[in-house]
């Protein structure tokens, strides 16, 4: 999964065509729960482009996209939000796939 490097990234991927942001941090025990999964989900879901987002190098990114809780996903196509699983709760490979499949095309 690549990793954001800049706020001004962060404004380009999310201009592309599908990206899928994970807001996330080293320190937080419900997001390595998920990690082990991540895989897998990059390759059952070919059309997104996966971007790990550090909630404590981007805080203002975090605030600027409402972003509370971790780990959370907000899903873009082409520049508009498509969707969002925000939350402080721990979530499955199950939640985020109907995350994912729920999301419009």
């Amino acid at each position: 999964m690549e990793k954001l490097q800049s706020v001004e990234q962060f404004e380009e991927l999310k201009n592309e065509e599908r990206t899928m942001f994970l807001f996330s941090a080293d320190w937080c025990p419900d997001c390595r729960v998920i990690e082990p999964f991540l895989p897998g989900l990059e390759a059952d879901y070919p059309e997104y482009q996966f971007v790990y987002v550090d909630r404590d190098e981007f805080i203002d990114v975090c605030q600027q996209q409402d972003v509370f809780g971790i780990p959370s996903f907000i899903a873009f196509h082409n520049g508009e939000e498509a969707g969002r699983f925000v939350s402080k709760d721990r979530k499955t490979k199950e939640e985020i796939e109907a995350f994912i499949n729920g999301l419009s095309s």
